[in-house]
């Protein structure tokens, strides 16, 4: 197995997993739409006081995203397990670390990059200032990668267990509640003109860890799981 090989066949793999969440347009963008509605159905339903909502919108902007990524990381592997792509990753000669974590990446790509991107409709909703608005972007670009990846060892565990969403919740949510609260804390402390340094390093520290760990423990849950 020459380098060359396996980066052509992480490249194949990327594009597929693309063109798949392209085919299947409307359900990828799922996440999109329930965060979107969330974070404009939010100060309608509370407020329309300035103060009130800068207070509450680091809280709302980012459950809303965990949420978001709660929703369609648990179908991560299920097609997949379905159509036999699973065998298939499992059986390949190439590292099943590296193939998971270019679904991952591909999944990212789909779901929480278009969630950042329209994340200004936050600002705009919410009336967050410049220099809060940047740090909500940072934190949800270093917490939603680490947010995937950890769900994804949820969603490896529970393939093809029954009420499979439920578990999942319930196995992975503690994982990611530091994440939630270092992320929200870290635009709180924004708006309140107050150093972030700290809570991003701690975001940093958490992405950096999951990145090199979780695809081990992804790939080594999908054996577990396909036993």
């Amino acid at each position: 197995m020459t380098q060359n090989n396996l980066i052509k066949t992480l490249y194949v793999v990327l594009k597929h997993e693309l063109l798949l969440a392209y085919r299947a347009l409307a359900e990828s963008l799922q996440p999109l739409w329930f965060f979107l509605i969330i974070i404009c159905l939010f100060p309608l339903a509370i407020s329309s006081n300035q103060h009130w909502l800068n207070q509450l919108a680091p809280g709302i902007v980012w459950i809303a995203a965990l949420l978001a990524m709660l929703l369609s990381i648990d179908k991560l592997f299920w097609a997949d397990a379905i159509d036999g792509s699973l065998e298939q990753m499992l059986l390949s000669p190439h590292p099943l670390s590296l193939l998971v974590f270019i679904k991952c990446l591909a999944h990212w790509l789909v779901t929480a990059l278009p969630l950042i991107i329209i994340t200004p409709l936050a600002a705009l909703f919410f009336h967050i200032s410049w220099h809060t608005f940047t740090v909500l972007i940072l934190s949800l670009l270093l917490g939603t990668p680490t947010l995937i990846l950890l769900g994804a060892v949820g969603s490896a565990l529970t393939i093809g267990m029954r009420n499979r969403g439920v578990l999942l919740t319930i196995l992975v949510l503690p994982l990611l509640i530091p994440i939630l609260i270092f992320g929200a804390g870290s635009v709180t402390l924004a708006s309140q003109n107050i150093n972030v340094n700290g809570q991003l390093a701690f975001l940093a520290s958490f992405f950096i860890v999951s990145l090199l760990l979780a695809p081990w423990a992804i790939a080594a849950a999908l054996r577990i799981s396909q036993e």
